[in-house]
């Protein structure tokens, strides 16, 4: 590995451009935010160091034997967020960028693109939402850049309609990529000065040159060019020098080689394209589920993951199958979702694996997710799937063991879902699924927002049609627990820290659907069980009795008994569905709210 000698940003640039300069298959994606874009180039302006590079010289022998990737020029977060693959001709040798991927790309979408990501508060679905955006550098010194990003010039990402100046303003906005239209940095340079009537500014002329300095001139790309062929030492330098920053992730790693050893698909596009369809607007799976749950499901012995088990013989099966794991995966997403789990309620993605794995050993196909020959298995899938996602600890320390073990024990049960098996596998490995008293305390005292609180709450109340979505809702409405709306409502001040204490606690929530929950809001239980929902006595008598609400009183003054007898209810059910053996407390016998 030698150092050589550095060069100015249009030259890596144009290397880029003419394709000298490509990305291996192990890195990762551009994960740069605008405001990281807009720092290296106040860096760059200000003639800080922008770090040193790693440069892989490949011969065309080797490079006939990888897949690489362009640059990203015009980064778009939906249409075009990832970098093309680029064929490199026969015979033709390229440069590899081992570390600096983030920094090159960034420099080139700011010099040559563009970047559009979603505004906030838009729908993902609306053309609308990801305005196109180019760098620009306030060229008067006015804007001052981010205080908090400490940057001293004012370069943004703005629309082209943002950086046009409003009448009676200086056109100050000086778009970035027309610096490497300037025939020279002199006469050419005046001239743009005056074309913005910027000709007596102070700043204008100087901090143009600088730019024009920065980019075209100043050597700042210093680089180290490793000319060893050795696949295995490059990989092995690469994780070295990503193991600062931004930390190299075992999937983007895994990934590289399946990449590689893929014959017939693109290893990388195939798992993205997973992921995406895995997720939705709903979930947020990773690649690192994807590949671990491959390896289940080709069914490695070792499901460890490592280097090791990503050989040849492994890799090929995993791409000869593909088209089955795929299938699995998406089957085993469609049944999370219609038990009602989203992103936010599914406390351990991998709890997807297993159920992929019975769908993919038994031949199961999408059917499965919706047929009523299924229903009685499919219920056997939620229970499981749900108790386990309620009991701490299943699914973390000795994941690779649980999952081997839960994999042998559906390969080796015949006919439906064998919930006794799979249990009394847990229960060997210390996950038993059956819960103590204590447990069963401590699933009352689930709150809004953790984790185990919808899969409780699924668990309790399992007549409800989870296909359909549902959020987790507030009994009592939330925005009327504050001191001067419970003061207002007549409640005594010794007891506005109980009710405070008690508004986000299992026993005042509630699985209700989506639309219904949005239209009850901030609605006190006096006026929503008058409302169109309920349009019969009948119906308001099995929705109390659905959500142990019988007796459920209609203001604010008796929450704290209705909260302690829901309560009560509440963990008696437990006890029922979970196994817990039942309490000698008096007090949770309780069986109305009166």
């Amino acid at each position: 590995m030698a150092y050589q000698p550095p060069i100015p940003v249009t030259e890596v640039l144009d290397r880029i451009h003419d394709r000298s300069y490509v990305l291996p298959a192990i890195q990762r994606e551009f994960e740069w935010s605008p405001d990281q874009v807009r720092r290296l180039f106040d860096s760059l302006i200000r003639g800080y160091p922008i770090g040193s590079f790693l440069f892989w010289q490949v011969s065309p022998d080797v490079a006939a034997r990888f897949r690489f990737y362009d640059f990203l020029t015009d980064y778009h977060e939906r249409n075009n967020p990832y970098a093309p693959q680029v064929t490199i001709p026969a015979g033709h040798g390229v440069t590899a960028i081992l570390d600096g991927q983030q920094r090159l790309t960034a420099l080139n979408i700011g010099l040559y693109g563009s970047h559009a990501q979603r505004l906030p508060h838009k729908r993902a679905t609306n053309p609308d939402a990801y305005p196109r955006k180019r760098l620009y550098l306030d060229i008067t010194r006015q804007d001052k850049g981010d205080e908090e990003l400490g940057m001293e010039y004012g370069f943004r990402f703005l629309t082209d309609a943002e950086a046009q100046p409003q009448p009676g303003t200086a056109d100050c906005w000086y778009k970035v990529a027309d610096i490497l239209g300037l025939s020279d940095s002199g006469p050419s340079m005046n001239r743009e000065v005056q074309r913005r009537g910027l000709a007596e500014h102070p700043d204008a002329f100087q901090t143009l040159y600088e730019l024009f300095k920065a980019v075209r001139e100043t050597p700042s790309i210093n680089f180290y060019l490793e000319k060893n062929e050795d696949p295995d030492k490059v990989l092995d330098i690469f994780v070295r020098v990503n193991s600062a920053g931004t930390p190299l992730s075992y999937s983007d790693l895994l990934m590289s080689m399946a990449t590689n050893q893929w014959t017939e698909l693109d290893a990388r596009q195939e798992v993205r394209s997973l992921v995406d369809d895995l997720n939705g607007e709903q979930f947020n799976f990773t690649k690192d589920l994807v590949l671990k749950a491959g390896l289940v499901l080709i069914d490695v012995s070792d499901v460890g993951f490592k280097v090791s088990n990503f050989t040849q013989q492994n890799t090929t099966l995993m791409e000869k199958r593909w088209p089955e794991l795929r299938s699995a995966m998406l089957a085993a997403g469609s049944l999370l979702r219609s038990y009602g789990f989203a992103a936010q309620t599914l406390a351990a993605h991998s709890v997807l694996i297993p159920i992929a794995y019975y769908i993919h050993s038994r031949g199961l196909n999408d059917t499965y997710v919706t047929s009523s020959s299924h229903a009685a298995d499919r219920e056997l899938v939620r229970s499981w799937v749900t108790r386990s996602l309620m009991k701490r600890g299943v699914w973390g320390s000795g994941l690779d063991t649980l999952l081997s073990k839960l994999r042998d024990a559906l390969r080796d049960s015949s006919g439906g879902f064998p919930s006794e098996p799979i249990e009394r596998a847990m229960t060997v490995q210390g996950k038993s699924l059956r819960f103590e008293e204590a447990e069963i305390d401590e699933l009352l005292e689930s709150r809004y927002g953790r984790p185990r609180t919808f899969a409780t709450l699924a668990m309790l109340y399992p007549g409800l049609d989870l296909t359909k979505a549902f959020h987790i809702d507030h009994i009592f409405p939330r925005s009327r627990f504050t001191r001067t709306q419970l003061a207002k409502a007549g409640i005594p001040s010794d007891r506005l820290d109980a009710y405070l204490a008690a508004v986000d606690s299992l026993p005042n929530l509630q699985l209700l659907q989506g639309l219904p929950n949005i239209e009850k809001q901030a609605t006190l239980p006096s006026d929503w069980l008058d409302g169109p929902h309920f349009p019969t006595s009948e119906k308001l008598e099995h929705y109390l009795e659905q959500n142990d609400l019988q007796g459920l009183p209609l203001e604010l003054d008796r929450f704290l008994d209705f909260h302690a007898r829901r309560r009560d209810l509440m963990a008696s059910r437990l006890r029922a569905v979970v196994g817990a053996a039942p309490t000698t407390d008096k007090s949770a016998t309780a069986s109305t709210v009166s």
